[in-house]
């Protein structure tokens, strides 16, 4: 954790002008909140009442926009997961003011000084969201979780439902969640690991605001809770894929495996950090051995999700499977419909398939719409997220112009060397030739330039 020192208040001005630059929303235009205001009035129906049965959520402390509660009974040796998703649809008219401003945002879209959420927060934090203040409409799918980790959808129906605790990932105690709760994470997990997924979630790289309106530039760890509450999420959008693709219909989340540029780049950060990969192993194997709580090795775990092509979204198209690589398997996204627009057509189309009907025109007609879309919101949360790290780089280092740093080579071009830092989670670039990737070499901090977001170093011969 490293503090930030800021007396010219830089970082707030420069998250500013980040804002601007990625013309990030500030509000809602009239007319869509006043859509909203009144959508937060529906009256239900059509929805079955399961009040009785106890959901939770389970979520940052501070979150407000829940998307999922859940609950879990025994059935024989397999365990049901009753996995309560927001049902968005029921506030958001297809073709209306709030579906029109969705469809433009893509996402929600974070900062560390605030968020631009997909919809208005009368309905993102208030009516749709699954807060424990009061009976809300859902989508509940039933997830049928066999010991061996193999999940199948097993029902879908809208209801009503009542959360009774809003739970928080750093609090929590094993006596506030269902006693199937690790069970299930756990035969989520071990089939995972059978299927030969690579999937490892690495820690959050956030700056953090501090009561004193200070910053923090941190790794933020993943807790067990996490952990084991992102299992629940896997089940349902694997679930819903399979289902998807068996009616030969969906949108579902695609990647391929980083090539072997990438690799080979990955392996120099590696030793960059003092990370031992054993050449034998391959990147998904290595992965599974590293540790978020350990710095360096978190700082690695983030360096592999920038070095792969990324995730993408693609509709169903015959003949073809659709594949995501770090999950070995068929994937959608449906348990964040607050969040992803994508989200909110599939959970329509799963709905409708675990009820014999036909999948909704509007959402059959999105699906091949979707994709870029979806691309371009998360291509926005992408440069958002490193120009924030790059503000906070900037202005962390703002007081070390001089130092020296051990750095190591990790790819080389026309423009120079791209190197890692070997004691700080900081890539840059140096004017250096005759080197190769993987060699180490000392760099001279020269300059820092909080308001281009850009750090300068020269390299020591």
């Amino acid at each position: 954790m490293k503090t930030i020192v800021d007396p010219t208040h830089a970082l707030g001005r420069g998250l500013a002008a980040i804002r601007s630059q990625y013309r990030v929303p500030e509000g809602f235009p009239a007319p869509v909140l006043a859509a909203a205001e009144e959508a937060s009035k529906r009256p239900l129906n059509g929805h079955v009442d399961r009040t009785d049965t106890i959901f939770v959520t389970l979520d940052p402390a501070s979150s407000t926009d829940l998307d999922q509660a859940f609950a879990i009974e025994r059935s024989g040796e397999d365990l049901l997961l009753h996995y309560a998703i927001a049902d968005v649809a029921w506030f958001v008219d297809d073709g209306g003011v709030i579906d029109q401003e969705a469809w433009l945002r893509g996402s929600s879209q974070y900062l560390p000084d605030g968020k631009a959420p997909l919809y208005p927060p009368i309905l993102s934090e208030r009516a749709a969201s699954l807060l424990p203040d009061g009976p809300r409409p859902a989508v509940i799918f039933t997830v049928r979780v066999a010991p061996d980790g193999s999940v199948k959808l097993d029902g879908a129906e809208r209801a009503i439902v009542q959360s009774r605790a809003k739970l928080a990932y750093d609090s929590v105690t094993d006596a506030d969640l269902p006693p199937d709760f690790a069970t299930l994470s756990d035969r989520i997990r071990a089939a995972e690991d059978r299927r030969g997924a690579s999937r490892v979630d690495p820690p959050e790289q956030e700056v953090a605001r501090l009561a004193d309106d200070s910053y923090e530039l941190t790794y933020r760890p993943r807790l067990d809770s996490e952990d084991r509450n992102a299992a629940l999420s896997l089940a349902t959008n694997l679930a819903v894929a399979d289902a998807l693709l068996a009616h030969h219909t969906g949108l579902f989340r695609v990647m391929a495996p980083p090539d072997e540029h990438a690799i080979r780049r990955l392996r120099f950060t590696a030793h960059a950090f003092g990370l031992v990969w054993p050449k034998e192993d391959t990147l998904g194997q290595f992965q599974k051995t590293l540790r978020p709580k350990d710095p360096r090795e978190a700082a690695f775990m983030l360096a592999v999700r920038r070095a792969g092509q990324g995730a993408s979204y693609a509709p169903y198209q015959p003949g073809i499977v659709p594949w995501h690589v770090a999950m070995a398997a068929t994937y959608a996204h449906a348990t964040a419909p607050l969040r992803r627009l994508a989200d909110r057509y599939v959970v329509q189309a799963a709905l409708a398939i675990a009820n014999g009907q036909a999948v909704p025109e509007t959402a059959a007609e999105a699906f091949p719409k979707l994709p870029p879309v979806m691309a371009r919101a998360d291509a926005l949360g992408g440069q958002i997220e490193r120009a924030v790290v790059d503000l906070a780089e900037a202005v962390m280092l703002g007081s070390c112009q001089g130092e020296t740093f051990a750095a190591i080579v990790t790819d080389v071009d026309e423009r120079g060397a791209r190197i890692q830092l070997r004691d700080d989670a900081v890539v840059a670039r140096v004017d250096a030739h005759g080197v190769q990737p993987g060699d180490a070499i000392a760099v001279r901090l020269i300059a820092t330039d909080p308001e281009r977001r850009q750090i300068s170093f020269q390299r020591i011969p």
